[in-house]
């Protein structure tokens, strides 16, 4: 069970968001909410993981931050939507998993049969934070920003009314 810990708000290039954190007694969760979501339907969605290559150091062998920048200008051009941020670096296997997965990257074998090869698993990441989220949110359903079919399953799976839009991973 998730606690709404506290909410402020954030100006961003792309708008100003109502940033609400949350806590599940281990884990903190972010959700960035840009205008009034409650009650709405097809409310524009992102559900990023952390990265610190893609955004602390501007790696250009992910594409993490573009992700977030592509999500970030499609929701300020609709004058709404959700970002959640979820600490799940590496896929949810962590940073020593990223890092040994790049040599294997680097050979030119995607992300997550790098993950498999450098003994982790493939995408050990949950979204059920999320699902949560998006029901303190109070939207009727979201249009979900990924191609990852595992982000929309999940979230149907919590009761979460998903339209999905693979334009952003």
């Amino acid at each position: 069970m998730l606690i709404h810990l506290a909410s402020s708000n954030l100006k961003t290039q792309y708008g100003e968001y109502r940033e609400m954190l949350f806590y599940d007694g281990q884990k903190e969760y972010i959700a960035m909410v840009l205008g009034d979501v409650q009650g709405e339907a097809a409310v524009l969605c992102r559900v990023h993981s952390s990265c610190i290559y893609g955004h602390y150091f501007n790696s250009i062998e992910c594409d993490c931050r573009q992700q977030m920048e592509d999500a970030q200008q499609r929701i300020q051009a609709a004058g709404k939507g959700i970002i959640i941020l979820l600490d799940q670096e590496g896929k949810g296997n962590g940073h020593l998993a990223l890092i040994k997965s790049l040599e294997f990257k680097r050979q030119g074998i995607p992300q997550a049969d790098a993950y498999e090869a450098a003994g982790f698993k493939r995408d050990a990441r949950d979204f059920s934070q999320a699902a949560e989220i998006l029901k303190h949110l109070g939207v009727q359903s979201v249009c979900l920003l990924t191609d990852n079919p595992k982000k929309s399953d999940t979230l149907r799976q919590y009761g979460v009314e998903v339209m999905t839009n693979g334009n952003v991973k």
